[in-house]
């Protein structure tokens, strides 16, 4: 056997055949890197867990899966070059893709982490203020981006911004429901009427829930009997809205009715009352306080009750009144007097 012969055919056919083994080198090259980075970012993402910052972890994390698409679309690209001339701008066009997706990635993430983190820490924050800020980002970033992009793709840039403003006009027209709906998600952001987590309600429509988020065109309310209830934006530019979450206080506004045989008594148990309702600990001595005789109604002296409680919470509300309206029922009682019902009294004529 010739071996001589064997190794020049060998040899010539890789002289002709040399684009193949330069892409089997560079593919496998490619490979190679895309594993080391993946060993190097799972060990920097040990370390970056015993770190106290969170920004570390959003980092390394956003990387992972543009940092790969990023070495593929290069070593691809480089393969492809062999074969095709007009490469450069694809591969151009893809770093822009990949790093735009890498920075989106990293503010959603960022997000995430500060949320977390505040309510771990049991911190005050505005939720509303953090989801807006985050939005605003990734909307810079996509649009810098599609414009970075159309520039590296031979379009003047200021000609597409003069295009933009006739075309507003016309987009306008067409959408206004959706432009009504964006600027008034954008008046809730700047407003703040209400925030993620508010309890809201309207006495215009038959709205009432918590507010679970607040998009660009919609927002989402669950209600209590735990549907979602989708909003546009829009709607809360034209109607009234009442957001409870952010009471100082709640009141208590009863009326209790005695019996007219009890009108002696009323006096000693208005004193009572306002007496039990100053020293009580969950009423606020400093809101307005009114315990006085109201009215004579048809079966019982009226007296009212106005105060406020301390707590604004709903379930706690509850329970403080609950606690308020049995000692007054006990201060009646222990003055001798009880609560009115309603009652007839029916005189008989006399025989003649």
């Amino acid at each position: 056997m010739d071996y001589s012969q064997l190794f020049n055919d060998i040899q010539d056919y890789f002289k002709d055949e040399s684009w193949t083994v330069q892409m089997f080198a560079i593919v496998l090259v490619t490979l190679l890197i895309d594993w080391m980075q993946k060993r190097i970012l799972r060990k920097l993402r040990v370390k970056s867990d015993k770190t106290k910052t969170f920004w570390d972890d959003a980092l390394i994390e956003s990387a992972g899966k543009p940092l790969s698409a990023l070495i593929w679309l290069i070593g691809i690209t480089f393969a492809a070059a062999i074969i095709f001339e007009t490469v450069d701008p694809f591969r151009e066009t893809g770093v822009i893709i990949i790093l735009t997706w890498f920075l989106v990635r990293f503010v959603r993430r960022a997000e995430g982490y500060i949320l977390e983190i505040r309510l771990q820490m049991g911190e005050p924050f505005d939720r509303t203020t953090v989801d807006v800020i985050a939005k605003l980002l990734r909307i810079s970033i996509i649009i810098i981006s599609s414009l970075v992009i159309l520039q590296n793709s031979g379009y003047s840039i200021s000609g597409v911004l003069a295009f933009g403003g006739i075309g507003g006009i016309v987009i306008g027209f067409a959408a206004k429901d959706l432009l009504a709906n964006f600027f008034g998600g954008l008046m809730i952001y700047l407003d703040r009427p209400f925030e993620v987590g508010d309890w809201i309600r309207s006495p215009d429509r038959e709205i009432e829930g918590t507010v679970e988020d607040i998009g660009w065109r919609l927002t989402r309310i669950r209600t209590f009997d735990k549907r979602p209830l989708y909003l546009p934006n829009a709607v809360f530019t034209s109607i009234a809205v009442e957001n409870p979450s952010r009471m100082t206080n709640r009141r208590i506004y009863e009326t209790i009715g005695l019996r007219y045989d009890d009108v002696g008594r009323m006096p000693g148990i208005i004193d009572d009352v306002k007496k039990m309702l100053r020293e009580h600990p969950e009423i606020d001595v400093n809101q307005t306080m009114i315990v006085n005789f109201n009215e004579f109604a048809p079966s019982s002296l009226d007296f009212f009750v106005y105060t406020f409680t301390r707590t604004s919470d709903w379930v706690r509300f509850h329970e403080i009144k609950q606690d308020v309206m049995l000692k007054i029922m006990t201060i009646i009682e222990q003055r001798g007097a009880e609560c009115a019902f309603p009652t007839s009294t029916i005189y008989m004529a006399g025989e003649n």
